[in-house]
């Protein structure tokens, strides 16, 4: 059978920036095994499987390794699809997900996430993620991920982090982001998953529902400017909305096309 497929950059304004994701269409969900075999053969970050449902669509994320609770840019990029590719005439978007209902607005040309509010506390620092760094950070903090504070942007750009030592620890969902204050934003971030193919991810809109309130606490502002400090970059639109947060950025279409699944492939 044959099956639309999108490639779509997030949370940039240029191609090659961005987080970039798959974005596929369905009519009926397929067996999730075949949904995790079509993301592994994507290879990208993400994969956005999506499908009407009632007034709006049903969302799903898998990554090459597994189904994901909750995933920024890849929502963004679906809402970028639905918008440009599949001429939708509204100015919203209603996602059912496993992170409950979630909305996606537009904004000109710029979409507004509004996802649940996950504010980290603080935490032990596990020895795997202590080991694996080059330098120590100011403060540990948890949510669904390690959040690790550093003091200075210069020590999020420059940090390294010994990839089979933090392999060793499985935190699935979750991941290790760093953060700090921004040289010319509010606030920087990076990301890392152990154990997935993709250890540095580009751009992590999910981790933004920790760091927003974090960071709207400590710099007493409810609106802020982001920036994830990867190769490609990314900039997130960030507002805390106390139980909620928001996050917007932009998109730009890679590719449109569509891939062969057998009807009889092997699971």
């Amino acid at each position: 059978m044959q099956l639309p497929l999108y490639q779509i950059d997030a949370f940039t304004d240029r191609l090659f920036g961005g987080n970039p994701a798959c974005v596929m269409p369905l009519q009926e969900w397929l067996p999730d095994q075949l949904l995790l075999q079509i993301a592994r053969e994507n290879a990208v970050a993400e994969t956005a499987f999506f499908l009407p449902q009632g007034d709006g669509f049903a969302l799903r994320w898998f990554t090459p390794e597994i189904e994901m609770d909750l995933c920024g840019h890849a929502t963004l990029a679906t809402a970028h699809a639905i918008r440009t590719l599949h001429a939708y005439a509204g100015d919203t978007l209603h996602f059912h997900s496993r992170s409950g209902l979630l909305k996606v607005a537009f904004e000109g040309e710029r979409y507004a996430l509004t996802f649940p509010a996950r504010k980290p506390v603080p935490a032990a620092l596990p020895l795997e993620i202590a080991e694996s760094l080059d330098r120590m950070p100011v403060a540990v903090l948890k949510a669904r991920d390690y959040v690790l504070v550093y003091e200075t942007e210069t020590d999020i750009r420059h940090i390294q982090v010994n990839r089979q030592l933090l392999d060793r620890i499985n935190l699935d969902p979750g991941g290790v982001v760093i953060t700090a204050p921004g040289q010319d934003c509010d606030f920087v971030s990076r990301f890392f998953t152990p154990q997935a193919s993709i250890f540095e991810d580009p751009v992590t809109g999910s981790a933004h529902c920790s760091l927003i309130p974090y960071w709207s606490e400590r710099l007493h502002k409810r609106e802020m400017l982001a920036r994830q400090l990867s190769d490609r970059g990314g900039t997130l639109y960030c507002t805390d909305e106390g139980d909620t947060v928001k996050m917007a950025g932009y998109a730009r279409t890679y590719f449109t096309g569509c891939c062969e699944v057998p009807a009889t492939i092997s699971l």
